[in-house]
């Protein structure tokens, strides 16, 4: 069996679906998963990874672990104890999705320190692992979900500055190859889109996706900044912001891991806007 972490999340939930199509036994979890969350026959049980003994019912007896890093929470958690319940429990094999600052930002408390730590506790860990390391998720731009809907307007800065970013359903794909497979082990996947995409042209690929024009408003860094602020830590939106206006080299690299693992190459942004075009009408 294989339990799935986040799975009600922008990867979780494809790697499940993922899953159980292929037949294999599959527990999904996240703090409020419901049956509506998973596909029919899919085992699903609610907890908390800030609460490792919550994950030990569905632990028990399982053979891997796809371990989400625990985005925004990831300072709560204590990966030492996830594992040590999973080992107990008999997982063998396990599967982090991590992050690509890990390596292209290692000074950033929240995208390279942070992540490094839990990387280091799953390589400690003793058991079978893998390693994901995506950079920026194609899904990001749900964020302008409401402004298409209401005003057919992308706000955002730097909208000419690309980057390769990755449809969570190819890291998804990954995972579920990383989890059932042999040859995995010890490998760290970086993974990206097939070629670099601007703010603009992505909201260029929604509008086509909607059949309808969709202007890009370009925001300046303060209003950029602002904005984050709502919902992100200020260290945070600051290194976000890096990212997007002055990417590294490393950052703008379009890697081969999707296609290696995968035998196909990745999803382009286009792709991911047309199948998620109904959140965006």
């Amino acid at each position: 069996m294989i339990v799935v972490t986040g799975a009600t999340g922008n990867v979780g939930r494809s790697l499940v679906q993922a899953l159980a199509a292929t037949g294999e036994p599959v527990t999904a979890t996240s703090r409020a998963i419901s049956e509506t969350d998973v596909p029919e026959g899919v085992r699903h049980l609610r907890a908390d990874l800030a609460d490792a003994e919550s994950l030990r019912p569905l632990l028990d007896g399982a053979d891997a672990l796809f371990l989400q890093n625990g985005g925004p929470s990831a300072h709560s958690l204590s990966p030492q104890d996830i594992l040590d319940v999973a080992r107990t429990g008999g997982v063998r094999r396990v599967v982090l999705l991590s992050s690509q600052g890990v390596a292209t930002r290692p000074q950033s408390a929240s995208h390279g320190v942070l992540m490094r730590s839990i990387e280091d506790a799953v390589r400690q860990s003793g058991m079978d692992w893998t390693i994901l390391r995506p950079g920026g998720f194609a899904s990001n731009a749900y964020a302008w979900a409401e402004s298409v809907r209401t005003a057919r307007t992308v706000a955002a800065p730097f909208g000419d500055v690309g980057l390769p970013v990755i449809d969570p359903a190819d890291i998804a794909g990954v995972a579920a190859a990383a989890l059932r497979e042999d040859g995995h082990a010890g490998q760290v996947y970086e993974l990206t889109g097939p070629a670099p995409v601007t703010p603009r042209q992505q909201a260029e690929a929604i509008g086509d996706a909607i059949g309808e024009p969709v202007r890009f408003a370009e925001q300046t860094r303060d209003e950029a900044r602002a904005q984050m602020l709502r919902f992100m830590p200020g260290p945070v939106v600051e290194t976000t912001l890096s990212i997007l206006g002055e990417p590294t080299a490393a950052e703008r690299r379009v890697s081969p891991d999707v296609e290696r693992v995968l035998g196909r190459a990745p999803r382009p942004f286009t792709d991911w806007a047309r199948r998620n075009a109904a959140a965006f009408r």
